[in-house]
């Protein structure tokens, strides 16, 4: 049995090539809905996909729009580096929202692939490239509240270093994404010829290949944004308990203030932390977890329920909702905050640069 490659940006078509249940073996040239498996037909399985991507959708475009809004107006009157790359991440999360999203809810109705050979392959490039420029925009984060704490010294370098790796995460994400635009194309069923999918099948001239590319699509948009994340976050945890630590033997009323001032970041970094890499785990690992067992074993991975099966795929996509939860809560604070923030500052140039 030959199945569609399972796509590490989505959910992937559940075709079988030749589908398992198609009882025509000389060629149907006329729509039959008799002669097709249960895949191959609307059923509750797109359902389940057509009712939560729209639920995701609706909370992932007013997230994301509300988290961009209010990124704007503070650029206007003062934007720092982070509030750029929240921007970013709120665009990448967005086109995740307004081309990955209602594309799989109009795949799901149509159930087979009506656009063409096109929109196959750019929508193939589409789907996933919102999914890795998420991931790498998180990087990007994660690497400057690092830099900004362990190298304090160097803060003139920041708002030029912010730009070029805001850069290099889109240039990365078009580089990852466009092998999808080759590998997927649009394909008859051999049975039932009327019936067209865009998949991957033929597109990799060994099995070895194609996982080789799955597992290397794997490490690019969940390892790597996963290790990253820990490890600066959990520097910068240390960093800060070490300054916290000298902090101790000093005297007078500065030090004091300073010490409060960084039990406070590392108590609010920790938080953050936590919450940060819960919810990437939380969104992504369900949907590895199903594509894993497919490319190991598809034949029972295929047995899994399909709404269960569709249910993990779409994991994935509420990335792109808890991101203005999680990102916006912590960075994007009132006016009063920053003010206080600001008188505090000037205590001291270390508690200025400790700040998150």
């Amino acid at each position: 049995m030959l199945n569609s490659v399972i796509n590490p940006a989505g959910p992937p078509p559940v075709i079988r090539w030749p589908a398992d249940g198609v009882h025509n073996d000389t060629g149907d040239s006329a729509p039959n809905a008799t002669n097709l498996s249960h895949d191959m037909v609307f059923n509750e399985g797109h359902v389940v996909t057509i009712v939560t991507y729209s639920i995701l959708m609706v909370i992932s475009a007013i997230g994301n729009i509300t988290v961009l809004s209010i990124i704007l107006k503070r650029r206007r009157k003062a934007g720092t580096r982070i509030h750029a790359m929240l921007m970013h991440l709120a665009i990448a999360d967005l086109l995740v929202t307004f081309l990955m999203m209602p594309l799989e809810i109009t795949w799901a109705w149509t159930v087979q692939w009506v656009f063409g050979e096109p929109l196959c392959r750019i929508m193939a490039f589409l789907r996933i490239f919102g999914l890795y420029l998420s991931g790498f925009i998180l990087i990007c984060i994660s690497v400057d509240r690092y830099l900004a704490v362990l190298q304090p010294m160097r803060l003139y370098q920041m708002d030029r270093r912010g730009k070029l790796m805001i850069g290099v995460a889109w240039i990365a994400s078009f580089f990852c994404s466009l092998p999808q635009s080759f590998i997927f194309h649009v394909e008859r069923h051999p049975n039932v010829t009327w019936f067209e999918q865009c998949v991957t099948y033929n597109a990799f001239s060994s099995k070895l290949l194609e996982l080789g590319y799955l597992y290397l699509s794997m490490l690019m948009m969940y390892w790597l944004p996963l290790i990253v994340i820990l490890f600066c976050y959990a520097s910068i945890i240390v960093e800060i308990y070490r300054r916290s630590r000298e902090s101790i033997c000093g005297q007078g009323t500065d030090n004091v203030r300073r010490l409060g001032f960084l039990g406070r970041a590392k108590s609010r970094t920790l938080k953050m932390t936590i919450i940060i890499v819960i919810a990437f785990v939380v969104c992504w690992t369900p949907y590895y977890i199903m594509s894993i067992w497919y490319w190991i074993d598809a034949k029972s991975a295929m047995t899994v329920d399909q709404k269960v099966q569709r249910v993990l795929f779409m994991f994935a996509c509420a990335n792109s909702c808890m991101n203005p939860i999680v990102y916006g809560a912590f960075n994007i604070r009132t006016r009063r905050t920053l003010v206080t923030q600001a008188t505090v500052s000037k205590t001291s140039t270390e508690t200025r640069v400790v700040e998150l």
